[in-house]
């Protein structure tokens, strides 16, 4: 077995089976901690590596483990990232993953991998988000949580109660249902294919806001854009400066509607959507390159 990871080799042992088993779980333990798929694959290498030289017969519960293992490098990282995003250009955005329709159909799992909530989980401290995304995502029992992020049970229960103050007096007011969600979406993708200022404010609630990541790479509005009129114009003046053909496709970007946007047939970058009542509150455009490797395929997530 090569310690890279697992895969390539036909035969299989009990920790190659155990990482397979678990990998989707272990993979959006890391991705809801640090709101990148690139990152999360990094720390599932380094979740590897490590489990490769444990000891399984002195290991009673396996994916325990390798969630507690997880955890650790994905807040090693964490830390180091948030120097990172500091100095980002433009507002930062979560990396978009193509997810399968069972995803949208767990209403929990859509709603805590969404743009607008991995957003929220944004302002948390590196060990609340680890706190918080632990006990109300995967529901682990506060001393499986205080074994992966090196605390006391105690200190833990208050740092999960903090951290659900915090993110309840941010998040989204009301999750809609599928159903809603995708009429809003194809409103506003008949808005936008079509350059019609009337349909897309009719789709907009009046305080919508609208982000907007390039990286630094791609052209994006350097700051958030607030109020129904803005994000109108500014959707309008990018489209009318747009000399290509600009096509849509509707899919699903972790959890919710969403579409990814082409010029002349190349991908120009995923619009992500928040949506309260029967309105869009929130629009979400990735446009950084290097955060759309993973809308071509889908992505597994699971929170068991």
């Amino acid at each position: 077995m090569n310690e890279g990871g697992p895969g390539g080799d036909h035969t299989t042992d009990p920790a190659t089976d155990a990482f397979v088993a678990h990998r989707s779980l272990l993979f959006t333990v890391a991705y809801e901690m640090l709101g990148s798929a690139a990152d999360a694959e990094d720390v599932l290498q380094e979740t590897w590596l490590r489990w490769v030289k444990a000891d399984l017969e002195r290991v009673r519960d396996r994916r325990a483990y390798l969630v507690r293992i997880t955890t650790r490098q994905a807040l090693n990282r964490l830390r180091a990232v948030r120097r990172r995003r500091e100095a980002y250009v433009g507002p930062w955005l979560p990396e978009p993953l193509l997810t399968a329709p069972d995803v949208a159909e767990d209403v929990e799992l859509a709603e805590s991998v969404s743009m607008a909530f991995m957003l929220v989980l944004e302002t948390l401290s590196p060990t609340e988000r680890a706190v918080f995304v632990l006990r109300e995502a995967f529901a682990f029992s506060y001393e499986e949580i205080a074994a992966a992020v090196d605390k006391e049970p105690a200190a833990v229960r208050q740092i999960a109660s903090r951290a659900r103050r915090r993110v309840d007096a941010r998040r989204p007011r009301r999750v809609v249902s599928p159903r809603v969600a995708r009429a809003a979406m194809e409103a506003l993708r008949n808005a936008i294919e079509t350059r019609d200022v009337r349909g897309l404010l009719d789709v907009l609630a009046p305080d919508v806001v609208a982000l907007n990541d390039g990286g630094g790479v791609r052209q994006a509005a350097p700051r958030p854009i607030v109020g129904a009129g803005k994000v109108v114009r500014f959707l309008a003046g990018g489209l009318g400066r747009t000399a290509g053909r600009i096509t849509s496709v509707p899919t699903l970007v972790n959890g919710s509607p969403a579409l990814v946007l082409h010029l002349d047939g190349e991908i120009d970058g995923v619009l992500a959507l928040r949506v309260e009542e029967d309105r869009i509150t929130g629009l979400y455009y990735v446009r950084n390159p290097a955060k759309l490797t993973h809308v071509r395929t889908g992505t597994p997530l699971t929170h068991h």
